[in-house]
């Protein structure tokens, strides 16, 4: 032995001991929302680990820990003794020896390197001290789910930070280290049971803890994390755009170095827009009729092999959230029984079936019908009843951020990230349609126009454009009302009026300056058509320009890393953003971010965003769009402190529907979204600018004054006099759509 010692490895990896640590990513208010890297770990010190943990791992791995000097020849002999009589066989390897094996040997069962086991224990015990030891192993141990330490195992079995956990929950802890996968508490809780009651048991025995303290752990109720979303916040395609931009700075480090990345977003801001995103698309769904089950397997006749059957087929089809996969055992329609990916079998009758009545009709076509063996989705509402529903086609966005400093304070790129990862708020370049026309309005603010100009909401043809033919636009509604004012223009969205604006200010200038809101110029070309949002844009480019609008003039850029630290905590690096105020990034006249507010406010007040009134806010200010055959719909929207952008289309451009709009698909995801994440926010009107007056019942740059302004534009006298004896014509009760 004496010869072997010398050429035992050195314990460098034990002394400076750096285990693996995972990317982190967190809310700005410390919620984890995404993990990456081989091995979960959260490295705890032994003063931080708390007394139930300590003995409950003492008690079953190694009670005589703090007496033995590494191998423990009682615990050999005690072992020895037990598996003589009992085929219920001990183990009597030490923590030591376990620290040891796990850092420099492999598992294989042999003589040899049960020697170099023992020496390299006695090594360690010499290097370390006892605390340092027990330090190690409670940081590097496996405990199943991807969980090295019992820090990460409480978190991923309990939801919970470890100092948190009970003497129950310690427990079952310590009996993972012998069998990760036996002993699962997720996937075999029988397993798992069982072996905290001998834990807790063992416990009391050895004087760890008292018949009392052993009687109410032994009887608690565990709840185990079993969420299909391992994390407490939906957050997945940021989480994602915050990976791929740490491995950008620091490559293969990402995922061992233990860096801890702070969002901007918000846990209620972030959840508010998931759920606002995830009910607008149900629900175009649910009006757009039931297509038929994702597909059909066939039920084996013999009945011990369904349940593995079962299981392996809803394998190929992931639950999406609270929408989960089913396989269907029986079908009426009066009832449907079915298979959930758990095992549990689910009934579902009454108003559960409506949605799905077509395909439970006996005579409904083959791929409609539902049947045994049909793969269908389900979904409990908050009462616990099931209803059929099924997997959407249509995509949606939304995104919003603080229009100030650019913080992003939450982001959904689409509906399912684990169906679909492409992040529709930064990848998907999109016709913004209406939505698009408040730019062309600002332009037409900086050539002498003003909310009062008169403008002529009349067919127009032009010659000669983009493709060479004549292009004769038309309204949506294919409605033509005469002479308005631009801002009744605006607020029922009427083509002909940003067209006119555009074609009189020319098509070169409205380009030039769209783009000093962020837009790309050879994505948005000089044609005429741009008044109609008919170039290219992303939502985060959309709640980036109208940003402008919300803070007054200033260009910010968006952000969503707050800062990046390293485990032991030190800042590497941290944001500094620009913000609105700095006369630096000032892209448009204060004077001219006021009026179009006034303006976008006015289309909330009695405009295509009338719904939003709902929200009972006087600070509101937006924009909805819908494209050509309703291809895209939007609405961009804002109050002082936030802008939100929703956008729902297909991924392959088609028309969504004849009735589908902006208004009554966009819209109503915003609202759903701001009425969460501006509760208890107090309403803030900005302060009218210096060189601003108030004249007639409306705004007007100083400079211009009403008897100077743009006007009558494309208007002749005999319009101009039918527009003045209709002016007073109430519209407060109509509903526009676009």
């Amino acid at each position: 032995m004496a010869l072997i010692y010398p050429n035992l490895p050195p314990m460098d990896q034990l002394t400076d001991y750096h285990p693996k640590m995972p990317l982190r990513i967190y809310t700005a208010d410390h919620v984890l929302m995404g993990e990456f890297g081989e091995e979960r770990r959260n490295l705890v010190r032994i003063n931080k680990v708390p007394e139930v943990m300590k003995k409950a791992v003492l008690a079953i791995e190694d009670d005589r820990f703090y007496q033995h000097g590494g191998v423990d020849y009682i615990g050999i002999l005690r072992a020895a003794l037990h598996n003589l009589v009992s085929s219920n066989r001990q183990g009597a390897s030490t923590i030591t020896q376990q620290v040891a094996r796990n850092f420099f040997l492999t598992s294989e069962q042999t003589f040899k390197r049960k020697i170099y086991e023992v020496l390299l224990a006695w090594k360690i015990e010499k290097a370390l001290t006892k605390d340092q030891i027990f330090e190690i192993y409670l940081n590097q141990i496996y405990l199943g789910q991807r969980a090295f330490g019992f820090a990460a195992a409480a978190q991923v079995y309990f939801g919970k930070p470890l100092e948190d956990i009970t003497l129950a929950e310690a427990a079952m802890l310590a009996g993972l280290p012998k069998a990760p996968s036996a002993n699962n508490p997720i996937t075999n809780p029988t397993r798992a049971k069982q072996r905290q009651q001998y834990i807790l048991l063992r416990m009391k025995q050895l004087g760890y803890i008292t018949d009392q303290q052993y009687e109410q752990a032994k009887n608690e109720s565990i709840k185990v994390k079993t969420s299909r979303n391992e994390f407490n916040v939906h957050a997945k395609y940021v989480a994602e755009m915050v990976r791929m931009m740490v491995y950008d700075q620091y490559k293969d480090e990402t995922y061992t170095r233990g860096l801890n990345v702070y969002t901007t977003i918000t846990q209620k801001d972030q959840e508010a827009a998931y759920q606002a995103v995830r009910r607008g698309v149900l629900d175009y769904d649910r009006r757009h009729g039931y297509r038929g089950p994702e597909g059909s397997m066939d039920i084996p006749a013999n009945a011990e092999a369904v349940a593995d059957a079962i299981e392996d087929e809803l394998s190929r089809y992931p639950d999406s959230d609270d929408l989960l996969a089913a396989v269907v055992l029986e079908a009426s329609p009066k009832q449907v029984k079915a298979v959930v990916s758990s095992g549990e079998q689910i009934t579902i009758t009454g108003n559960g079936l409506n949605f799905a009545a077509a395909g439970l009709s006996s005579n409904a076509s083959a791929g409609k019908q539902i049947k045994r063996g049909s793969i269908i989705r389900v979904i409990k509402d908050s009462n616990n009843n099931w209803s059929v529903s099924q997997m959407p086609q249509l995509e949606a966005a939304f995104v919003s951020m603080n229009p100030n400093d650019g913080a992003i304070k939450s982001l959904v790129g689409g509906f399912d990230f684990t169906q679909k990862k492409f992040n529709h708020v930064t990848q998907a370049w999109r016709q913004p349609g209406s939505s698009f026309k408040p730019f062309i309005y600002s332009a037409g603010l900086e050539k002498g126009f003003a909310p009062a100009s008169i403008i002529n909401d009349s067919p127009v043809s032009f010659a000669g454009q983009a493709s060479g033919q004549s292009w004769d636009p038309k309204n949506f509604d294919s409605r033509y009302e005469g002479p308005m004012t631009m801002r009744r223009g605006l607020m029922k969205s009427k083509n002909m009026i940003s067209i006119r604006i555009l074609d009189k200010i020319g098509a070169q200038f409205g380009q030039e300056h769209v783009t000093k809101f962020g837009f790309d110029a050879a994505k948005n070309p000089p044609y005429l058509t741009l008044a109609l949002g008919a170039g290219s844009v992303t939502p985060l480019q959309m709640a980036t320009a109208y940003s402008v609008f919300a803070n007054g003039g200033y260009l910010i850029k968006p952000y969503l890393i707050s800062y990046i630290a390293d485990s032991d905590g030190k800042v590497l690096s941290q944001a500094r953003p620009e913000k609105a105020g700095n006369e630096g990034i000032r892209v448009i006249d204060a004077r001219n971010a006021f009026i179009m507010t006034t303006m976008l406010k006015d289309v909330v007040r009695g405009g295509t965003a009338a719904r939003a009134n709902s929200l009972g806010r006087s600070d509101l200010a937006g924009k909805t769009g819908t494209t050509n055959d309703s291809v895209d719909a939007w609405f961009a929207g804002y109050q002082p402190q936030l802008v939100g952008v929703a956008w729902l289309g297909f991924d392959q451009p088609k028309n969504m529907g004849g009735h589908e709009t902006g208004s009554g698909l966009a819209l109503p995801v915003w609202i759903n979204y701001m009425q969460k994440a501006l509760a208890g926010v107090p309403v803030e009107e900005r302060p009218v600018p210096p060189g601003v007056v108030f004249e007639g019942g409306d705004w007007y740059y100083a400079e211009i004054p009403s008897g100077k302004i743009l006007t009558n534009v494309g208007v002749g006298q005999k319009d101009l006099d039918k527009m003045y004896e209709t002016e007073n014509n109430s519209v407060k009760d109509e509903i526009f759509e676009d």
